[in-house]
């Protein structure tokens, strides 16, 4: 894979980069309308989100950083995007061209005022993976492997102003209006300013191995504050495979099972008992190791959630209230889904297309076990997001609906049902943190 030598930081060079990278999808769209003449609609538009998906990710693995990031997390919406742009944007989450041997040494000298061979025994300039804010690189201390996660220049000061010139993309594709839309981008902005800021990392990820380290089945790797800085995290080097590596072969069904449960309750317990959760769940940031342990990673995207929204969302999780019109508005009112401003005919609209979708998404809460095997339970909710996705009548709507706190929460929960299904867990036990 090739190196990045440099990495553009000014403002100007960075929309120059996406400026470029529009002229090339509108070129795209000229290539569309002309195989829409002999080609049908579908092969056509396949084919547009084929060429789109890939100069778009190339001109965001050069740019590294928040546009990255958001294309992370946009690959997690399976339900939403098209398949070329979740294909082309899920290599964010650990596979990215690294940066140079050199740039390496010389970010790491500027960030904490030494070289690494001035602090290792050990350092291996080569990295090992490389990710959409920083990459990783193994090292040794005192006969201790250790684990070097190093940010990429620039990017904690390229965030506001990248994220500028990605809002008008990313209001389009979502059909973003009016105020709530500023309130995202500043939930996002300020989760990808926190995300930059390692010593907050440490601080956090610390908290959570000392809260959740009692989980069965459950590993964390030490975090080393005084090997540590602004832009650099030392950690124990931790083995084992990437979370995807073994759900693609993995035969054992009972260890299946076991880290299934391991994740679940990882995820739960955070929710129900601390009121933060780990935001990020991608498979780049779990190994599965030898011995059967779930190992959890990178603890940069922390969401903090008030008590204000934990109510009523779990409340919308319980089948009595979706069986209760009057509490199922009331709990919708609650979390800004639904408006008094409302037409009638929008507000009829929402209703209904909420309840449908937490029908199907609160399945696994209204039973003491569930199968995350099931490929009709996924099935239902690939088939609402693909109709909704294609609705005219939604279109014509303002679809920035919902408290802020729903970009984290939902991300979490769309990543862990993804993980769950893809590990192919079975009789997974819901309910051990808390009682619905």
């Amino acid at each position: 894979m090739k190196k990045a030598s440099r990495i553009p930081i000014s403002k100007i060079q960075r929309a120059s980069k996406l400026v470029t990278t529009g002229a090339k999808v509108g070129v795209n769209y000229l290539k569309y309308y002309g195989n829409k003449i002999t080609e049908s609609e579908e092969v056509a538009r396949e084919k547009l989100n084929k060429d789109n998906a890939e100069d778009i990710y190339d001109s965001l693995k050069d740019l590294k950083g928040s546009p990255l990031k958001v294309a992370q997390m946009l690959s997690m919406e399976k339900s939403i995007l098209p398949r070329a742009y979740v294909e082309k944007f899920s290599l964010a989450q650990f596979s990215v061209p690294p940066l140079s041997e050199a740039l390496v040494l010389k970010t790491f000298k500027k960030s904490f005022g030494k070289f690494p061979s001035e602090i290792y025994d050990i350092f291996d300039a080569k990295a090992f993976n490389a990710a959409s804010i920083g990459q990783v690189h193994k090292a040794e201390k005192d006969g201790k492997k250790l684990a070097v996660k190093i940010q990429y220049p620039g990017v904690s000061d390229s965030i506001k102003s990248d994220l500028a010139l990605l809002k008008p993309f990313v209001i389009r594709m979502f059909n973003m209006k009016g105020k709530t839309s500023d309130e995202y981008f500043f939930e996002v902005k300020d989760k990808l300013l926190e995300e930059t800021d390692y010593i907050l990392e440490v601080k956090q990820s610390k908290e959570i191995v000392n809260a959740c380290k009692n989980i069965n089945h459950l590993a964390f790797p030490n975090y080393y504050s005084d090997l540590s800085s602004k832009q650099i995290i030392t950690m124990d080097w931790m083995d084992g495979i990437h979370l995807s590596e073994f759900t693609d072969n993995n035969t054992n069904q009972e260890l299946a099972n076991q880290i299934g449960q391991a994740l679940w309750d990882f995820y739960m317990f955070q929710i129900h008992n601390l009121k933060k959760v780990h935001a990020d769940p991608h498979p780049g940031n779990f190994l599965v190791s030898k011995k059967g342990e779930l190992i959890a990673l990178d603890f940069g995207c922390m969401k903090t959630i008030p008590l204000e929204f934990y109510n009523p969302y779990f409340v919308l999780a319980k089948k009595g209230t979706l069986d209760n019109e009057e509490l199922f508005v009331e709990k919708m009112y609650e979390l800004d889904i639904l408006r008094k401003e409302d037409p009638k005919e929008e507000f009829e609209f929402f209703k209904a297309m909420f309840h449908e979708m937490l029908s199907i998404f609160t399945q696994p809460f209204h039973v003491e076990e569930f199968d995350f095997s099931d490929a009709e339970f996924f099935g239902k909710i690939s088939e609402f997001g693909e109709r909704y996705s294609k609705n005219t009548e939604l279109r014509s709507y303002n679809a920035s609906r919902g408290s802020k706190h729903f970009i984290y929460m939902n991300r979490t929960f769309f990543g862990l049902y993804n993980l769950m299904f893809d590990l192919k867990a079975e009789n997974i036990k819901i309910n051990n943190f808390i009682n619905l």
